[in-house]
């Protein structure tokens, strides 16, 4: 049964069965052993995208899902018992489409949200897409500004409904040898050069939580994923912005106490 006086977790960006990990089926095992320990005394658990290097769900039967069911097993196991699984989409996984959540039990959340955790104000998000409403006039170095562009337009692409549809006449095995190959460049780009903080003049995800804050939007926390760095910062005397880091080479998560208490912890 839930704890309903339990810890509320949040993790994100296992990016589970990369192609450019070098042992996915490991990494797989620690997130399993991480949720078995959240599972003891939690309460609810926010998963904040990108949980799969590349997920896309076929209207009949996909083998490849069959490397995912320790994982997917352990997600189940844990809604049985009333723990409240909620799954945001990232970039690498939006393409569900209801069997996910009918397989595990999970809420399935498509775009960021406030929610209120034991009296605190929280806004949750994976992050991509999430931006100061003056991004494209802020001053940006040109090669910076060029590559949000691209992003942001390639997000545009990813979340078009009829090219979602598209791509269900591409065999599955055509189409997830096409999504982990794309998705292990990156992965692989980011592990020999990751991506800095950008500090909070420049990094995206504390403008846009300081311009909620300065329009009037409070909250108390905004968390969120993607950036795979691990933040937590002090925007205004009652306002924290966490960035969670990731759960494949980081392994950082956070955890909010029945007490109101967030905190970042690693694995």
């Amino acid at each position: 049964m839930r704890n309903e006086a339990g810890m509320i977790y949040f993790l994100s960006d296992a990016h589970l069965g990369s192609r450019a990990l070098p042992d996915a089926a490991d990494n797989q095992r620690k997130v399993v052993g991480l949720l078995r320990r959240m599972e003891q005394d939690a309460k609810a658990v926010y998963m904040l995208g990108d949980m799969f290097d590349f997920w896309y769900e076929y209207l009949w039967q996909d083998p490849s899902k069959a490397e995912y069911t320790p994982f997917l097993d352990q997600l189940q196991s844990m809604t049985r018992k009333g723990i409240k699984i909620h799954y945001f989409v990232g970039n690498h996984d939006l393409w569900t489409f209801g069997w996910l959540a009918r397989r595990t039990g999970v809420i399935v959340h498509r775009k960021p949200e406030t929610v209120t955790c034991y009296g605190k104000t929280v806004f949750l998000g994976h992050g991509d897409g999430v931006m100061p409403s003056d991004w494209q006039t802020t001053l940006y170095p040109p090669f910076v500004l060029k590559k949000i562009r691209r992003f942001m337009f390639l997000r545009r692409v990813f979340h078009s409904r009829p090219l979602q549809c598209l791509f269900r006449l591409v065999p599955p095995a055509w189409g997830n040898a096409f999504g982990y190959n794309w998705a292990a460049k990156s992965r692989r780009k980011e592990l020999a050069a990751p991506c800095p903080y950008k500090g909070e003049n420049q990094e995206e995800l504390v403008l846009f939580a300081k311009e909620q804050e300065r329009i009037g939007n409070h909250h108390d926390y905004y968390i969120f994923g993607h950036r795979h760095i691990e933040l937590d910062l002090q925007i205004t005397r009652n306002s924290r912005v966490l960035i969670l880091g990731d759960c494949f080479q980081q392994w950082t998560y956070a955890a909010l106490t029945p007490q109101g208490t967030l905190s970042m912890h690693n694995a």
